[in-house]
């Protein structure tokens, strides 16, 4: 004989929540509160200095204004008048020609000294150089270059009084468009690859020291473990390290404004140099404005090609 057992009916039971009593999936209304709060600051800050600043610019580019009249709508009149105004151009053209060999010359000095950083030294001796290599960074631009403006003075300065001990005459460093153009760079360079080097120190360091040793027991050494081990692992750290190393470059101002004023000539005047001479020397706002704007398309396309080649020449292990 088979006993059947009537299991009992599932039953439902409505739960009430309390008010202001926290559910599933959804925060708090006092910790929804709270994030808006301290947001509040930064989204209010990113507001007024960032986004309102760059809707601005994008807008005065096609107005003619000199603060004192009214805006003049005048379409893309300043757009036209930058391609046709030589200053510009020549600017540009300084601008673009100074970023190709000082960011060269930020990466290759800066990934040299970090491999001699990072070889066979005692731990001190290798804080030491972290410290003084990055120190320069720390310090401002326009202090730094009216220092150097009187170390290459041709009269006085002290870069002329040690080459005359070799018998070498006073040379014009920032009356000659050459010298200008090498003292600009030098400057830029020596206060810049700080950071530089900090992130490639940081990339060597992530690459595992077994990777070498298979290297040499495969007979790779010196050049040949630098191109095929040291170059693709440090490629990522690469990347990032060129592209604010470009984007920073295409922005100089302080070292050619104080050092030269942009001469002799426009030998060093700079794309930022005339989007301030244009605003707050010439007043004239609607053009700054349309050379900000064509400096920050070139930016973005600049970086644009960058990410778009390391799909081919970085190596993310």
């Amino acid at each position: 004989m088979t006993v059947q057992t009537a299991l009992p009916a599932p039953t439902t039971r409505s739960v009430v929540v309390p008010d202001g009593a926290p559910t599933r999936g959804r925060a708090p209304r006092g910790n929804r509160l709270l994030v808006w709060v301290f947001l509040a600051p930064t989204v209010i800050g990113l507001g007024l200095f960032s986004f309102v600043p760059i809707i601005g610019s994008f807008v005065l580019a096609f107005f003619r204004w000199d603060i004192i009249s009214a805006p003049e709508f005048i379409g893309v009149g300043n757009f036209v008048e930058l391609a046709s105004n030589p200053t510009v151009r020549v600017s540009f053209l300084n601008t673009i020609s100074f970023v190709a060999v000082a960011v060269t010359l930020q990466l290759g000095v800066a990934l040299l000294l970090a491999i001699l950083v990072q070889s066979r030294m005692p731990e001190w001796l290798r804080t030491f150089f972290r410290s003084a290599l990055f120190f320069p960074l720390v310090l401002s631009a326009a202090s730094v270059s009216l220092v150097m403006s009187y170390l290459f003075n041709q009269e006085f300065g002290l870069v002329n009084q040690i080459l005359g001990v070799f018998g070498i005459g006073d040379i014009g460093w920032l009356t000659t468009g050459f010298g200008a153009k090498v003292v600009v760079l030098l400057v830029y360079v020596w206060q810049n690859f700080g950071f530089t080097f900090l992130l490639f120190i940081g990339g060597l360091a992530a690459i595992p020291r077994e990777v070498y040793e298979a290297s040499s027991l495969d007979g790779a050494h010196g050049w040949s473990q630098f191109r095929h081990v040291t170059l693709p692992l440090v490629s990522p750290t690469m990347l990032v390290a060129s592209v604010m190393a470009i984007i920073g470059a295409l922005q100089i101002f302080d070292q050619p404004y104080v050092l030269t004023r942009g001469g002799p000539g426009d030998e060093t005047r700079t794309a930022v140099m005339v989007i301030y001479e244009s605003a707050f020397q010439q007043l004239d706002f609607g053009l700054a404005s349309a050379i900000g704007i064509v400096l920050t398309v070139l930016i973005i396309v600049v970086t644009a090609i960058q990410f778009q080649l390391s799909k081919r020449f970085v190596f993310y292990g």
